[in-house]
């Protein structure tokens, strides 16, 4: 509790590490937390109607347009039902001058893109913006069973393209039955909750450093939009799981002896699973070029960018005719 204004932590800090303590996955699922006003007490939370993006502004900052895509139809939205409040927060350590000059050394780095991308003013509607995140913890005990298969070779007789005699090798491969057991410890194994950002763009800017989280504050959101989770507890979990799922397949398959598998089973069981609720900082930039939108993002604490942008047509033309060119050297090489 505060010494100063009588608040009460919505959280708990484990006093040994300072680190915000996780929560029961189990038991949360069981028994979903009930609204908590003081989350939006001094907010106000709005949809926007095209990519469905949901936002929590200070009340006196509501935008008119969309942060995330520009459009202008934004609606109230109150159908947020047991909201979970965010447990820690990730501050920006990238300020937005190198976020400017960053995007405009990304540009020039993508030689199919319009050259005068990288001199326009874009990068002055650079916005900031915290997204909602899950983080998932969990001990996987993994038994597996596959076929291992191992490579040898025999000779083979044949002819060659000018029908003389010859012996080749050829590759078979012996299989064999192989089992094992895998014991793997999932830390903060990410799932984003945002609606507004295209999930590709942001497994390109991933990881985000969850070790530097700080406990949640709403000081860190001061002059920063903020999403809120739009992916519901019970759906992020069901994505964890999954994305568990492919990293075990992935354990288990370099556990295989031989030079090749198939038929790979796991059997996978969890124990000790967690979840956090965070805040993460992406900077964005929406931009219209042509008459299409592009989205540009950037990781508010490493840096990392991925985005999307035009392609300028000359240059594609002239990429066609040099590819043309160098396969017809190819062959007139091969043919000689």
């Amino acid at each position: 509790m505060c010494p100063f204004c009588g608040t009460e932590s919505p959280y708990q800090i484990d006093r040994e590490t300072g680190k915000v303590v996780e929560n029961d996955l189990s038991a949360a699922l069981r028994d979903l937390p009930r609204e908590e006003p003081e989350w939006q007490s001094s907010r106000r939370t709005v949809q926007c109607q095209s990519c469905r993006a949901v936002m929590v502004y200070e009340a006196g900052r509501v935008g008119q347009n969309c942060e995330f895509c520009g459009s202008p139809a934004l609606v109230a939205y109150e159908e947020i039902k047991s909201p979970i409040r965010p447990q820690g927060v990730l501050p920006f350590r990238i300020d937005r001058n190198r976020v400017r000059d960053d995007i405009r050394r990304w540009w020039r780095s993508k030689w199919l893109a319009p050259g005068r991308l990288a001199k326009a003013t874009l990068v002055d509607t650079v916005r900031s913006l915290y997204i909602p995140y899950w983080t998932f913890d969990a001990h996987a005990h993994c038994p597996w069973e596959a076929e291992a298969g191992h490579y040898y070779y025999v000779n083979v007789e044949g002819r060659d393209s000018k029908g003389n005699r010859i012996v080749r090798q050829e590759r078979r491969v012996r299989w064999e039955p192989a089992s094992g057991v895998v014991e793997h410890n999932f830390d903060d194994e990410p799932v984003p909750g945002t609606q507004g950002i295209p999930l590709e763009l942001l497994r390109q800017v991933e990881p985000f450093p969850t070790g530097e989280l700080v406990p949640y504050d709403t000081a860190f959101l001061s002059g920063h939009v903020v999403e809120h989770y739009h992916v519901v507890l019970t759906e992020a979990a069901g994505s964890s799981q999954e994305q568990m799922h492919d990293a075990l397949m992935e354990l288990c398959a370099r556990q295989i002896p031989g030079d090749t598998h198939r038929n790979l089973v796991i059997h996978p069981t969890y124990s000790g699973q967690t979840f956090k609720h965070i805040l993460v900082p992406i900077w964005l930039l929406s931009y219209l070029f042509g008459r299409k939108s592009y989205q540009v993002i950037v990781n508010g604490s490493t840096g990392r960018i991925a985005g999307k942008y035009p392609c300028s047509p000359w240059k594609i033309f002239f990429l066609v005719v040099l590819v043309i060119i160098g396969v017809i050297i190819f062959i007139a090489v091969n043919q000689g």
